[in-house]
């Protein structure tokens, strides 16, 4: 595949072709509870953006995406799904990889950040709490991820030497312009959505970084959902509160979020030569 037009898009446009699609990682991928649901065990929906995209392509889809992965389940069984290179092959022709989040600790970063509300409401306590001693912890533990994001890179040629390889950022969690909405259903404090929002730009840099220096595509799903954020009502929102007011898992992207990561990698199929090393 050498060029714009030459991807998995217009391969199949003509018929003579379905290119063979392998979607990897985590419940940003899977779509936990976003109908319809049809793996149980990973929580992967039939309307996730790999599903989109294989039909928009065309393509012979393999989606062992499941909710709760790291990198580490890149190489190991997760529960009773087995290793999700075990999905991959000489033949595969697209890679979609959505990576990281879960080796950063996101959830569990967010859990301590919603406790630390009530200490103080109206600051940035979970800012003060991850930056104690001068040195902030989750900075320090995103380039400590980029290591393994090179290995998930260099995993998926090793394995699938032709495939054009694509990482898939993270959609915009937090309103853009740094102001907040503290409540029930979003309990951060207000001076620490800022914060979250720059580290989750953190995480995105450090992936597309590390697409580029391994000869992998980067999907940069962030941008095209600013303004669709958890803290929109409903109908403007993407990404879901930890109340749902639309079928999605917490502080995850519902069915538009998952169409909005759809249209990205699409737009990415078309746009972006791909590279190899």
């Amino acid at each position: 595949m050498a060029g714009p037009g030459a991807g998995p898009a217009s391969a199949s446009s003509s018929g003579t072709h379905h290119p063979g699609y392998v979607a990897l990682g985590d419940s940003y991928a899977s779509a936990p509870a976003v109908p319809d649901q049809v793996d149980a065990n990973c929580k992967r929906s039939d309307r996730n953006y790999p599903s989109l995209v294989a039909a928009y392509a065309r393509a012979r889809l393999r989606d062992v995406t499941c909710s709760g992965a790291t990198t580490a389940e890149m190489t190991a069984p997760q529960g009773t799904a087995p290793a999700q290179f075990s999905a991959l092959g000489r033949r595969t022709d697209l890679v979609t990889v959505s990576i990281g989040g879960n080796d950063v600790g996101f959830t569990t970063v967010l859990g301590t950040c919603a406790r630390l509300t009530a200490s103080d409401p109206t600051g940035a306590p979970c800012r003060a709490f991850f930056t104690d001693g001068g040195r902030d912890r989750l900075t320090d533990t995103v380039e400590r991820t980029a290591p393994k994001i090179a290995r998930v890179i260099r995993g998926v040629r090793q394995r699938s030497p032709h495939a054009r390889i694509l990482l898939v950022g993270y959609p915009d969690l937090f309103p853009e312009n740094g102001v907040g909405c503290t409540s029930g259903s979003v309990p951060f404090a207000a001076g620490d959505f800022p914060y979250l929002r720059d580290k989750e730009k953190e995480l995105n840099t450090m992936l597309a970084r590390e697409a580029y220096r391994h000869g992998a595509g980067y999907v940069d799903t962030y941008t095209p959902t600013i303004g669709h954020d958890l803290c929109r009502p409903t109908g403007q929102r993407w990404i879901e509160t930890l109340s749902p007011a639309t079928p999605a898992a917490p502080l995850h992207p519902n069915a538009e979020g998952e169409q909005a990561m759809a249209a990205a990698v699409e737009h990415a199929l078309v746009c972006h030569r791909p590279r190899h090393r």
